[in-house]
């Protein structure tokens, strides 16, 4: 809630961005806990241990980025197939790149950090990342928006 009233002006100056929050949030939320899923189960089964996180971080890079690429153009194509401005649609599939981006890297290493401080990793379980990546989801999406649309 606070994340979303910090931009209180920004929604009451571009109303229809609420309409892609759901859409955009759920995307992170999603990436995180399949990336923390993964990396929770390759930490207990030993297919991944701490001095993997390196190769594991450059492999979510590519994959977030790569997916985020994805559902940013079909963002695009929904955000056009609206009455919207065409500006709306680049901060729609922007802010899934880096949504998602920011969702899988996040997944994947906060399974890491809590292992290398002697917690349990599964304590990053989805409820943890989706509601993490929730809150930076709204921050990416509505500074994205405040960049692009003024």
């Amino acid at each position: 809630t606070n994340a979303l009233e910090h931009f209180e002006d920004t929604i009451n100056r571009w109303s229809y961005l609420v309409f892609f929050l759901p859409m955009i949030i759920s995307s992170g939320g999603n990436s995180g806990s399949q990336a923390a899923s993964l990396m929770i189960r390759g930490l207990a089964v030993k297919e991944v241990d701490l001095g993997d996180w390196l190769t594991v971080l450059r492999r979510e890079i590519f994959i977030g980025f790569s997916l985020g690429c994805v559902l940013g153009a079909l963002g695009f194509l929904r955000v056009s197939a609206g009455s919207f401005p065409l500006a709306a649609g680049l901060v729609v599939s922007l802010s899934l790149v880096g949504v998602v981006l920011f969702g899988a890297v996040m997944g994947a290493m906060l399974p890491f950090i809590l292992k290398l401080a002697g917690l349990d990793p599964a304590v990053s379980s989805s409820p943890v990342i989706a509601s993490l990546v929730d809150l930076f989801g709204i921050v990416i999406f509505f500074n994205v928006s405040i960049y692009f649309l003024g």
